[in-house]
C-alpha cells in the first residue's frame, strides 16, 4: 500500500491597494500612530474596495498560488476556505472560488472552516489528512478575509487591529519511500479548542441567535463588530502558543534549534516575540508582517508565508514551524520541511 506525504508545491497571496494607516485612524478616533504601534506593532492594515468580496481575494490569492506550483485549476480535487467573513452564510464562499477559477465543476468537493485566527492551520490539515488517505492527488488551501468589515469602527480598542487580505498554498501528495532522507512536506499538525473562553473574544450573533417576534421574542441578542478583553486573551495566547511549541517539537523528536523559521499568526508583535522567546529565536528568523497588514485573520499565515517564499528566505530544506490563535479558543501549528 502506498503511503501519502503533503507536500506544499506553491503558495500565493492578494491584498487589498487600500492602505488604512494609522494616522488616518488619528483623526476619526480618539488614539495615535504611537498609541497603536507600541501597543501591537500595527503600522498600516489593508481594506478590500466596496465591490471586493472574500472570495475576490481568496481567488486572487488562489490564482498566484496555482501558477507558483505549475498546476491547472482542473487539477485541483479539493478546495478549502478557512473564513470568519464568508461572502454570505451560505453557500460556501469556497464555491464561488471553485467558479471563480474555472476549476472542473463537480469534480473536486468545495466548503469553507471556520477556526477565526487558526484557521489556515486547521485546513491545512484537513488536507493533509485527504491526501494522506489517498482520496486526493491536489489541494488548494486558502485563508482569506474581509475583518474589516465585522468591525465597529467607533471601538478603537478593536478596529484598529484587523485588515483584509488573502494566502493560499497548493498542496501536492506525493509517495512516501524508504529511499527519501528527510523529504519536503508538512510533518505534523497539532490542533486544540477551548470553548469556556467564549466571553474573552467573539463576534456578532449569527441566525440562531436572532430574535423571533413570531415566537414572542422581541428583543434582539446581535450585537455588531469585534467584542474581545484584550488583556486575558493575550494571557491566554501566549500560554497556549508556548506549550504546542513543545508540543510540536516533541512530536517530531527536534528541538529549539532545528527550527529555521518561525510564521506566526500576526495578531500581536507582543505575542510574537513571545512564541520567538520560547525557541530562543532571534526575531531575523520570524517572518513578521503585523506592521504592515494588520491581523487578517485566517489569512495571516499563508500571507506571511508567502512573502518569505516569495523573497527568497525560505528555502528547500528548512524547517518552517506555522502557529496560530483565535477566537473559540483554537490553537494549533503545523510544522513543514520545505
Amino acid at each position: 500500500m502506498t503511503h501519502y506525504r503533503a507536500r506544499i508545491i506553491g503558495s500565493g497571496s492578494y491584498l487589498p491597494e487600500r492602505r488604512l494607516h494609522n494616522d488616518e485612524l488619528a483623526g476619526r478616533l480618539d488614539t495615535s500612530d504611537e498609541w497603536i504601534f507600541s501597543r501591537t506593532g500595527i503600522r498600516e492594515r489593508r481594506i478590500a474596495a466596496a465591490d471586493q468580496f472574500t472570495s475576490d481575494l481568496a481567488t486572487a490569492a488562489a490564482r498566484q498560488a496555482l501558477a507558483a506550483a505549475s498546476v491547472a485549476p482542473d487539477q485541483i480535487d479539493l478546495i478549502l476556505v478557512a473564513t470568519s467573513t464568508p461572502d454570505l452564510i451560505f453557500p460556501a464562499t469556497a464555491t464561488q472560488v471553485q467558479y471563480k477559477l474555472g476549476c472542473h465543476r463537480g469534480r473536486a468537493p468545495a466548503f469553507d472552516l471556520q477556526a477565526v485566527c487558526t484557521g489556515f492551520i486547521y485546513a491545512l490539515s484537513v488536507a493533509e489528512k485527504f491526501i494522506q488517505s489517498g482520496s486526493c492527488r491536489h489541494a488548494l488551501v486558502i485563508g482569506a478575509e474581509t475583518f474589516s468589515r465585522a468591525v465597529d469602527w467607533t471601538d478603537r480598542t478593536t478596529c484598529i487591529l484587523f485588515g483584509d487580505g488573502a494566502g493560499a498554498v497548493v498542496l501536492r501528495a506525493e509517495p512516501i519511500t524508504a529511499a527519501h532522507h528527510h523529504p519536503p512536506g508538512i510533518l505534523s499538525t497539532h490542533l486544540h479548542a477551548d470553548g469556556s473562553y467564549i466571553d474573552l473574544l467573539k463576534g456578532s450573533g449569527g441566525y440562531s441567535q436572532r430574535a423571533m417576534p413570531v415566537l414572542g421574542l422581541d428583543q434582539e441578542t446581535n450585537v455588531a463588530g469585534v467584542q474581545m478583553r484584550g488583556n486575558e486573551v493575550f494571557k491566554q495566547a501566549v500560554k497556549a502558543l508556548d506549550e504546542i511549541v513543545d508540543e510540536t517539537l516533541v512530536a517530531n523528536q527536534l528541538t529549539r534549534t532545528d527550527v529555521d523559521w518561525l510564521v506566526p499568526h500576526q495578531a500581536n508583535i507582543r505575542i510574537i516575540q513571545s512564541t520567538a522567546k520560547r525557541l530562543g529565536m532571534e526575531m531575523d528568523r520570524v517572518v513578521v508582517t503585523v506592521d504592515r497588514h494588520g491581523n487578517t485573520s485566517a489569512a495571516s499565515v499563508p500571507l506571511a508565508l508567502d512573502e518569505a517564499v516569495r523573497d527568497g528566505r525560505i528555502q528547500p530544506g528548512h524547517l518552517v514551524l506555522m502557529e496560530a490563535f483565535g477566537s473559540g479558543f483554537t490553537w494549533g501549528s503545523a510544522l513543514v520541511r520545505w
